[in-house]
């Protein structure tokens, strides 16, 4: 079948979503009593989507809150939209083809550069350079995804990192060391064998899931020392550290049964029901929003944290994400959206919702206000900082991000080699870009 060129797709997409999108608009304007010019009772109104719940929901309601009280004459219409992140912005591509595109989205940082090249985003630049807003504020790969080709199309707001938490009272039960916790992927592999409980085909609890929650392949490939792009910005996805990394994983899903944890994991869920909060999963690769959410719904959890075991015990690394705002192509109120975006990246709108959401700010200053850097859980997230890896920022990176995903999918389930599904994604990738 011929390859679509990236306007065919964009135009296959439209046509499946956007009179949806469109009608949907229509009404919430009418349910709102917004008129034509994008405002309520005589104020300017930015219209917000973002897919924030639970935690991080409750911050970006207090952030706007405390913009609002500054900004009297701006109103955020704050409206929820289902998971935004790894390629899935259907919604968002159409309002803009449609000319209703929301004022400000709230966007994950890797994919900035390929909404940029589709000329989907609004450039920043100039609003930046009249507020004297430039990287100084930001840690620098934070800043380096917002931009691309020399031009800013978004403002971060958190960063963050990947460690794996353990149970410290489940480690005291099986007999390990938790001032010691593992260190080499040997030692991880026998501490996840202790933990485990499991009757019949049923796990009473799990030592260790490596894919599990925050345990995205990038973290693994990095840990097995392997890259994803080389020094000219070829894509290595088949790096034969990442083989390595790869096969570990389809050997560990083989060891426990894949089925029998996808049976456990698909009765897991959220916040309460998250297996590691609830005891049921001893150890679990996260973030530090994973250490808000354990004080919010069991602080009493005795735990700690540690970075990702790597063969060999040496040269532990992390990898850094995080979120932004963004203007999408034909904002109707770019003056007050670049206000309430400079404001959610700026030092009080940062700590509002950095102390509530678990997020780390992407403003090294504001860490420090809120004691991170002297915390017992989140000083160890920071220490891995300067070493920490940033996903390739690339054109397709959001299509990096699930064939990797699908390979680890296929992997775990024996369905092909690691070695022939990494080739697979490397070719794929690399085609797409040539064809962008």
């Amino acid at each position: 079948m011929k390859k679509l060129k990236k306007g065919a797709l964009f135009v296959a997409i439209l046509t499946l979503v956007i009179s949806t999108v469109l009608s949907g608009c229509s009404s919430n304007d009418e349910a709102t009593g917004k008129d034509g010019n994008g405002s309520i009772d005589g104020k300017t109104t930015v219209t917000f989507w973002h897919p924030m719940t639970d935690l991080t929901g409750e911050a970006v309601d207090a952030v706007i809150k405390a913009f609002e009280e500054k900004n009297p004459d701006i109103k955020i219409d704050s409206i929820f939209i289902a998971q935004q992140g790894e390629g899935k912005n259907e919604k968002l591509l159409a309002a803009i083809a449609g000319n209703n595109a929301p004022d400000v989205a709230y966007f994950d940082r890797f994919e900035v550069a390929s909404w940029a090249a589709q000329g989907s985003l609004t450039d920043l630049t100039e609003f930046a350079n009249k507020d004297n807003v430039t990287s100084d504020g930001f840690y620098p790969f934070a800043w380096n995804e917002a931009n691309y080709e020399g031009k800013l199309y978004a403002m971060p707001t958190t960063t963050d990192a990947r460690l794996v938490f353990f149970n410290k009272d489940h480690f005291t039960e099986v007999g390990l060391d938790t001032e010691n916790p593992p260190k080499t992927i040997q030692e991880l592999e026998d501490a996840a064998a202790k933990l485990t409980k499991k009757n019949g085909k049923r796990f009473e609890r799990i030592g260790f899931i490596p894919w599990y929650d925050q345990g995205w392949f990038y973290g693994w490939g990095w840990s097995f020392g392997g890259e994803f792009t080389d020094a000219d910005g070829n894509v290595t996805a088949n790096h034969p550290k990442n083989v390595e990394a790869l096969t570990w994983l389809a050997d560990f899903a083989q060891k426990y049964n894949i089925e029998d944890i996808a049976s456990f994991t698909d009765s897991q869920g959220s916040t309460t029901m998250d297996p590691f909060i609830s005891g049921q999963l001893s150890m679990i690769v996260s973030g530090p929003f994973k250490a808000a959410q354990i004080n919010k719904f069991n602080p009493d959890l005795n735990y700690g944290v540690f970075p990702m075991p790597t063969p060999d015990g040496q040269n532990h690394t992390t990898w850094s994400g995080g979120w932004a705002t963004v203007m999408p192509k034909g904002a109707k109120n770019q003056e007050a959206a670049w206000e309430f975006m400079k404001f959610f990246s700026g030092e009080e709108g940062q700590e509002i919702f950095s102390k509530i959401s678990g997020d780390f700010s992407i403003n090294d200053k504001v860490n420090e206000q809120l004691g991170y850097k002297d915390d017992p859980i989140f000083k160890e997230f920071i220490n891995l900082l300067p070493v920490s890896h940033e996903r390739p920022v690339m054109t397709q990176g959001s299509l990096y991000w699930n064939e990797l995903a699908t390979a680890v999918d296929m992997a775990t389930r024996g369905k092909s080699t690691p070695q022939e599904l990494l080739d697979n994604v490397t070719k794929k990738v690399s085609d797409a870009l040539k064809n962008k």
